[in-house]
This record gives C-alpha cells, sequence and structure tokens, in this order.
C-alpha cells in the first residue's frame, strides 16, 4: 500500500514538509475518545450498579452471554458492557477477553436502529483500546460499521465513523475500509452532518486518505465541494480540519484541478489574508501546489490577489516554514506568464 501522508513537496530548490498526521493537534481534530455523556438514559439503579461496579470477572461473562440472548437482553447488555468500557481501559481488555467482540459485531448489523446504535457505541469503545482494533478488524466489523454509516441513527452515524477512525489507525486497515464503501458515506457525513458528525467524518477521511488511492477515491467522491464550503465559512469551526484534509489531497493532481473547479482559489486567498497562523500556512502550502501544476492556476491566483497578503505573511511574526512557503509562492506567481 502507498502512503504518503508526510510527503513534502520540492520548488526551486526548496523542500517544504506537508503537515503530517503528527502535526495536528486536539484542536484541530475531533479525538473520537469514546461516545457522548449521557446519550442513553440510564435508570438509576442501573447507573449505581455500574459505577460501584469493578467490572468483576463473573459480570463481564454474564454481559457477553446476553448478548446472544432476546433483544430487550442484548440492548440491556451492549448498553451496560457501553457505560463499562467508556472510561476504564482495562475494562475494554477485559470485555474483549471475554468474547463479547463478535457478538456485537453481529449487533451492528441489527434491523433494531437502537439495538444497532448501541452495538456500534461499544465497538467504538472497545476500540479505542489498541490491543483491541485487529480483533475487532479480523472479526468483519468493518462492513457493518459502513452499513450503520449509511443507514443508522445520526449517533450511529457518528460513532460509526469513529470507530471506523480507530480502526484505520492501523495501517493495513486503510485499504480494507477505502475499499469498503466508507469514503463516499463518509464525505456525504461530512457535507450534510451536524458539527460532531463533520469533526469525526473530517478526521476518518485525514487518516483514511494517506493512502493514496484513497486520495483518489474521496476527490472521486466530491470531498473538495464540502472542504471549499466549510473553509469558507470562518464560523463554522471547520477551517483548519478542512484545510489539513485538503493538503494531504494536494498529492494526487486530482484533486488540484477540482479545487479550482469548486471555486477554491479565493477561499484559499482570503484564509492567506485574514486566516490564522496556521491556517494561513496551510493555504499557502496548498495555492503553492496548485500553481505549480499550470501557468492558468497562476494566473488565477495572481488575480484573486493574493501577493499583497503574500508579502503580508513574509513580514508578519509567522513561523519560518510558512514566511519560506509565502516567498516561493511570490516568486512563482511574479514569473512572466
Amino acid at each position: 500500500m502507498e502512503t504518503d501522508s508526510s510527503a513534502g513537496f520540492s520548488y526551486l530548490g526548496h523542500t517544504f514538509s506537508n503537515l503530517s498526521v503528527n502535526d495536528h493537534s486536539s484542536s484541530a481534530f475531533s479525538d473520537c475518545n469514546s461516545d457522548r455523556s449521557g446519550e442513553f438514559p440510564t435508570p438509576s439503579s442501573l447507573s449505581r450498579r455500574l459505577l460501584l461496579s469493578s467490572a468483576t470477572d463473573d459480570l463481564i461473562p454474564h454481559l457477553v452471554a446476553l448478548l446472544s440472548s432476546s433483544i430487550e437482553n442484548q440492548k440491556q447488555a451492549a448498553m451496560e458492557i457501553r457505560l463499562l468500557s467508556k472510561h476504564k481501559p482495562e475494562n475494554r481488555i477485559k470485555i474483549a477477553e471475554a468474547g463479547a467482540i463478535r457478538p456485537l459485531v453481529s449487533l451492528i448489523s441489527s434491523s433494531d436502529p437502537q439495538l444497532q446504535e448501541y452495538g456500534v457505541t461499544a465497538i467504538l469503545n472497545l476500540s479505542l483500546c489498541d490491543e483491541n482494533k485487529d480483533l475487532i478488524a479480523s472479526s468483519g466489523a468493518v462492513k457493518p460499521l459502513v452499513r450503520a454509516l449509511k443507514m443508522g441513527t445520526p449517533t450511529a452515524k457518528e460513532n460509526a465513523a469513529c470507530a471506523l477512525l480507530r480502526l484505520s489507525q492501523l495501517e493495513e486497515n486503510k485499504i480494507a475500509i477505502g475499499r469498503s464503501g466508507a469514503i463516499p458515506l463518509l464525505v456525504s457525513l461530512l457535507e450534510t452532518g451536524g458539527f460532531r458528525a463533520k469533526k469525526d467524518a473530517s478526521t476518518a477521511l485525514y487518516s483514511l486518505c494517506s493512502a493514496k488511492e484513497n486520495k483518489i477515491r474521496a476527490v472521486e467522491s466530491g470531498i473538495i465541494k464540502p472542504l471549499v464550503e466549510l473553509m469558507a465559512d470562518f464560523g463554522s469551526n471547520m477551517v483548519d480540519k478542512s484545510a489539513f484534509v485538503m493538503s494531504l489531497l494536494m498529492s494526487v493532481p486530482e484533486s488540484k484541478a477540482a479545487v479550482v473547479e469548486e471555486g477554491g482559489v479565493p477561499v484559499l486567498v482570503e484564509i492567506v489574508e485574514d486566516g490564522t497562523q496556521r491556517q494561513k500556512e496551510m493555504a499557502v502550502s496548498i495555492l503553492l501546489q496548485i500553481c505549480e501544476e499550470t501557468v492558468v492556476y497562476r494566473t488565477m491566483v495572481a488575480r484573486e490577489g493574493a501577493i499583497p497578503p503574500l508579502v503580508a505573511l513574509t513580514q508578519a511574526g509567522g513561523t519560518t516554514r510558512a514566511k519560506q512557503k509565502a516567498e516561493a509562492l511570490i516568486e512563482l506567481l511574479r514569473q512572466p506568464r
């Protein structure tokens, strides 16, 4: 599998590193640390029992056994497993060792929306433990999670996106997830979901698109349009996240043409002018790679008034990397056309 999440690019003898997976902070992307607190209505007696419980050796096997019982018992057991695994890493190990993963994966295919949601959420919480990721993937979780991403409740979709993100952190899963049909659904979630859904979708797409074939899939699925729209809306709190994803996609030529076609150039120039320092650097990086493609794109960027804010960026207090990229882009735009 070809991956190039940290690949750089060269211009005029300078090598510029793109923002890699390790460059983004928790403020840029959703951590997908666990499901939403208070997501399920929980009887007070059950709450007290779970708070007092230390997940004893007999409790967890009992819950696992209930996963193969009636629908109501399955719902109760999945909900309790979700709560037990929400914050305690040691419980995630115990639950997996007790054999919960395969029956929980089966619940994700349930026609009962609530049971499916509970199964997705429990799998998400178990996937937070690195030791469980391979077992979850090998238990056939990817396809049911993709179906939940397509047909589940809003919460099931969000948590399925998070679970797929966690599984995609194993390099060998990225291509399998991409080929499963997840990427168009994540793009749709990015476009139409609520704020949490957009965060979760952008994070999952960022992780998956370190694989080249997934970048092409994302562009073919229309990812550039929602990225441009989110970057144009400074109030969306999605400018950084969208710019990270767009920057990662620039290594495939299809993405550059798509950015131009979707009206991304004026949006990127506006970010260079009015964005935060990090946003400015990402916008310059994207514009530089677009302008390397063809003189037509350079003319377009220059006509959008990019040079004055680029000059200001080279003179303002920013990072050395941002100034170098701005200087390289200025030189490129000033070449005879």
